[in-house]
């Protein structure tokens, strides 16, 4: 029969798996808010705005918006790298040359392009190519 205080590393580790699990999670689904959800939302912003004002105005205000977005969530996505690193050395795993957030990053910066294209040759009606050209 194995003491009680046995079982407290083995929970530790077990949860810092589960934290560094979760905050891979979360690094994912923010680069993919990076990716997508920061250039939809504030091309959605954009069009509601230039109905009531110039396309400058409409055009600057999507530009700002933006670079504020992507520098929160590039913060964020910075604090939830170190958190990762934290829990990865307590673990006891060794450092990689590349970290947990270059990897999510680049993944999701394929799913969302792959994304892009199948929706924009599969689904958008545009063609690549301009049909019936005279010259």
């Amino acid at each position: 029969m194995s003491s009680p205080h046995a079982a407290h590393p083995l929970r530790r580790a077990l949860r810092a798996s589960q934290a560094a699990v979760l905050l891979v999670a979360m690094m994912f689904l923010g680069s993919l808010v990076l990716w997508v959800g920061v250039p939809v939302a504030w091309l959605w912003i954009g069009s509601r705005l230039q109905n009531g004002t110039s396309l400058a105005t409409a055009t600057g205000v999507m530009m700002i918006g933006m670079l504020l977005s992507v520098t929160l969530l590039l913060a964020a996505l910075g604090w939830l790298s170190r958190r990762h690193t934290e829990v990865q050395e307590r673990r006891g795993v060794p450092e990689s040359e590349m970290t947990a957030l270059e990897l999510v990053l680049v993944s999701s910066a394929v799913i969302a392009v792959s994304g892009f294209l199948v929706w924009f040759f599969g689904f958008s009606g545009s063609s690549p190519m301009p049909i019936n050209v005279s010259y």
